[in-house]
């Protein structure tokens, strides 16, 4: 019996010696082979391939490739034949399913049906199988058998949620907008901590209005299905603000706050996102309502803060500025400093009040002194104290001292180094350096902050920075620019009387033919705050006839609109010109704010207010 042992052992040894030439040919042909697949010699890749499937060793190096050239081939037969022999010797699953594939891609589509019907239900109990067979199938395209694969396991188990995040991306690849936001929203349903993952998906896949109201229309059922899930109540939010519709979102988040009751509101959210979006009447109901909800709490002291924010945002966008509605906006911050002096929105007042009496009551001294007393205060943040420095900077530009500015700026650029405030006080110093006709050293700022993290603040380094660049290459002496430049810090000094006048022998000077979409810009801009509206349409008209591919063209079309809406109240030839801005803007910035203010002047958000 011993020595049967040893002599199979030692036949086994021989073997696998013997065999080892072999397998070493077969794994340097193979590799000839796929050469040849590579390089697109199919014809003789499929030689190859067809004397190496002899070796049954051989299938799991070759079997991708060789099915797929005789798929190329229309070689549907011998394909068959193929497939049939592997799966009797190994009955693999994926073997299986690649022979349904051949019957789909051989045109024998009921065939396929019946095979692929039997070949799920015998293996429908395993949700792993039917993984595999939704991705094996996708592979080949075939995302409609896939579907049914994902959906039969579902039904299997009886889990309305299994397989959601598959089913999504099948119906994403089919164009299914519908039903792959049903499954998105089921997935979020099984894994809430993955919402702002779907929010991304979402935000890149629905780009249409209509495919976000579509989402929004889907989100109001289900939420009205389960009023108790946090989640929906969220995206519901999530896509009004998508769409830019302010007091959708409000009355949503309102409904969230009552409901849940979190710590932090998502009331107050809207409200400075409105703010932002300088939508001042719906921060206004958001802000309120947090006041009224949740009182004796931080929440409460911002929500009061942020409504004399909003009201001031009103007043400075209502031109000409009226100066006894700026001096109410100072009795409200200084009634709230007064009443909530120990809380740190109190510091935040105090800055805001100053600056209304620098740039709008021209007492710059009162402001100076509201601003260094904050910035000698014990105990305040270095955030805080920086932000103070960075306007008692801006009040002496106003006054005419910038090396005093420059000092201040640089001063936040070092204590708050890679930070937000610090990118902000370097901007300060390269449109300081601007104003004085320093344009390397302006640009040297804004190079460095066309990387801040910032986008807002990015965005306006590369906005000046190619202010610069382009008339610079029309004058290279900068002469021009330099005179732009100058009369731009007078508007920022307030002096507007003065740099209208400037502009208008600037214009007609007609010294620089590169600048003049800009002449053009800042004139409108100061005849709309002087409160000459129809003169600033004129101008901006000038622009879109003259310059109308150039960059400044849809922001002329834009405010045209604005004025209309805003200033005029001229709310039909404002929606008339946000249509047509539309149509001739499309990739503008513009462009998703343009849409929803038609929307709204159409009314497209009345009589949401239904939870």
């Amino acid at each position: 019996m011993m020595k049967l042992f040893k002599y199979k052992i030692i036949n086994t040894i021989i073997l696998a010696v013997l065999l080892v030439p072999v397998i070493a040919q077969d794994i340097q042909d193979v590799s000839i082979a796929n050469e040849y697949y590579t390089q697109g010699e199919k014809e003789k890749a499929l030689e190859a391939y067809q004397a190496l499937a002899k070796n049954s060793l051989n299938i799991p190096l070759i079997h991708a490739n060789y099915l797929n050239l005789l798929f190329v081939a229309g070689k549907y037969k011998q394909a068959e034949i193929y497939l049939e022999k592997i799966i009797r010797r190994d009955n693999r699953f994926s073997y299986q399913l690649d022979l349904g594939v051949l019957f789909v891609k051989a045109g024998d589509l009921p065939k396929a049906q019946k095979y692929f019907a039997s070949l799920f239900k015998n293996n429908v109990a395993d949700v792993y199988k039917m993984k595999l067979a939704a991705d094996r199938l996708s592979s080949f395209g075939l995302y409609d058998y896939a579907t049914r694969a994902l959906m039969q396991g579902r039904e299997f188990t009886g889990n309305p949620n299994l397989f959601a995040l598959e089913l999504a991306n099948l119906y994403r690849l089919q164009n299914l907008k519908q039903e792959m936001v049903g499954e998105y929203l089921n997935y979020v349903t099984q894994t809430p901590a993955n919402t702002s993952y779907v929010k991304n998906i979402l935000q890149v896949l629905l780009t249409k209005p209509e495919e976000l109201k579509t989402l929004e229309d889907v989100l109001y059922q289900r939420v009205q299905q389960s009023p108790q899930s946090e989640i929906f109540a969220d995206l519901l939010i999530w896509v009004n603000l998508q769409q830019k519709n302010f007091y959708g979102a409000f009355i949503q988040a309102r409904a969230y706050d009552k409901r849940f009751k979190r710590e932090q509101p998502k009331t107050l959210e809207i409200g400075q996102i409105a703010l932002n979006n300088l939508d001042y009447e719906n921060a206004i109901k958001a802000f309120s309502f947090v006041a009224k909800e949740y009182p004796n709490t931080e929440n409460f002291f911002l929500a009061q803060l942020g409504m004399i924010k909003a009201r001031e945002a009103k007043v400075k966008r209502s031109y000409p500025v009226n100066k006894d509605s700026v001096k109410y906006l100072i009795g409200e911050y200084n009634s709230f400093r007064s009443q909530y002096k120990s809380q740190p929105s109190a510091y935040e007042a105090q800055i805001s009040e100053a600056m209304l009496y620098a740039y709008y009551l021209n007492e710059k001294d009162s402001a100076s002194n509201l601003l260094q007393n904050l910035i000698k205060r014990p105990g305040i943040s270095p955030q805080t104290i920086a932000m103070a420095k960075i306007n008692l900077g801006d009040i002496y530009l106003l006054k005419g001292e910038p090396w005093e500015s420059t000092l201040l700026y640089s001063q936040v650029e070092k204590s708050q180094h890679e930070a937000p405030l610090g990118y902000e006080a370097k901007l300060r110093n390269a449109k300081l350096w601007y104003y004085r006709g320093d344009f390397k050293l302006a640009e040297e700022h804004l190079d460095i902050l066309k990387q801040a993290t910032s986008r807002e603040i990015a965005n306006d380094a590369m906005e000046l920075s190619m202010r610069i660049k382009e008339n610079i290459a029309f004058d290279s002496a900068g002469t021009a620019l330099k005179e732009l430049a100058s009369i731009e810090l007078l508007i920022y000094q307030n002096q507007l009387d003065e740099a209208l006048d400037r502009l208008q022998h600037f214009q007609s000077a007609k010294s620089s033919p590169g600048i003049a979409d800009d002449v053009y810009w800042l004139q409108a801009n100061l005849l709309m705050k002087r409160g000459r509206f129809e003169e600033s349409i004129a101008v901006l008209q000038k622009i879109i006839d003259e310059f109308g591919n150039d960059i400044l063209a849809d922001d002329a079309s834009f405010l045209q609109a604005d004025i209309y809406e805003n200033q005029l109240r001229n709310k039909q030839k404002a929606q008339e010109l946000y249509r047509e801005f539309l149509t001739r803007y499309p990739g503008s910035v513009y462009a998703s704010e343009a849409r929803k203010r038609f929307r709204i002047l159409r009314g497209d958000f009345e009589g949401k207010e239904n939870q």
